[in-house]
């Protein structure tokens, strides 16, 4: 089980992995609530008004592709790089902007673990103010990005598209719950970037998304710094808190989950096999028969 002293990294990691194509570079965004001025009063939409972000469907895998620049399903011993590049350049090109946006979610948990992405995740998922969303918005959205991949010394582009439903306050009909996409135009696989506000004016202090996701000013900042595949992340200050609260106590101490366990040798998920499925439901059949002889259920053998 990783430690906090194995994983926060105050900054160790350079942005030297890749060959950063930036857009034009603008002025500071905003950072942190210490420093946000607010972005002035907004008004609710009239209507729901259409999703704007869409995937192929067909599967919960092409549940994870942008329709724009799907063509196939990337195969299990592939998305990981293809991720793992989605990350680093979303990252790296953050960082180059200065803009605080951190792990969230999944990709939170698979930082926790071992700083890496789950192998059965695929999509990521980022956070960022909804003052620094809205400095993306204006100066940065629909800008491509290139960045060398894992594989190749040929860059690849990515797209940073923003939901002009950022602005709403509620999720609506819930279609325009994401906010903005980090876009692998190769292949559309992406990354949810959600941004979070103080949206309930009698509880200030408390920041959500529009998918009820709930944080405590000081649960979020200040930011702890870190790795995540080997460049530098941030992740919210009372990280195992956020996580329990989300997925349960039993995330972080399970090592068996979606056909994959964990190996304490090389601190890695691994792909269970059939003989490996096996072995866990006999021993999941004795324990359960153990179980009845003790409560008088059964009787000894």
């Amino acid at each position: 089980m990783p430690s906090l002293r194995a994983l926060v990294v105050a900054g160790l990691a350079t942005l030297g992995l890749a060959t950063l194509g930036l857009a034009s570079p603008a002025r500071s965004p905003p950072r942190s609530p210490d420093q946000e001025q607010s972005a002035g009063a907004l008004s609710r939409r009239d209507g729901w008004g259409p999703k704007y972000f869409h995937e192929p469907g067909g599967s919960l895998a092409r549940g994870h592709y942008d329709l724009r620049f799907f063509h196939d399903e990337i195969p299990y011993d592939e998305h990981r790089f293809v991720l793992r590049d989605l990350v680093r350049s979303y990252l790296a090109t953050m960082h180059a902007h200065g803009v605080e946006t951190w792990l969230a979610h999944g990709t939170l948990l698979g930082w926790w673990w071992n700083g890496q992405i789950m192998p059965w995740d695929y999509d990521l998922d980022v956070q960022v103010s909804n003052t620094t969303l809205q400095w993306m918005a204006d100066r940065l959205n629909r800008t491509e990005h290139a960045y060398n991949s894992t594989q190749s010394h040929t860059a690849k582009t990515y797209l940073l598209d923003v939901n002009p439903h950022h602005v709403d306050l509620d999720s609506g009909d819930g279609q325009n719950i994401i906010d903005a996409r980090w876009i692998d135009t190769t292949n559309g696989m992406f990354i949810d970037i959600t941004g979070v506000r103080e949206r309930e004016p009698y509880n200030p202090g408390y920041w959500s998304c529009k998918n009820r996701h709930r944080y405590a000013s000081q649960d979020l900042w200040p930011m702890r710094v870190s790795e995540f595949e080997g460049i530098r992340a941030r992740v919210p200050y009372n990280f195992e808190q956020i996580l329990t609260e989300e997925y349960g106590p039993q995330s972080l101490v399970l090592e068996e989950y979606e056909g994959h366990r964990w190996d304490h040798g090389t601190k890695e998920w691994i792909k269970m096999t059939p003989e490996d499925e096996r072995r866990r439901e006999e021993m999941a059949k004795e324990r359960k028969r153990k179980e009845m002889i003790r409560d008088g259920r059964l009787p000894p053998e």
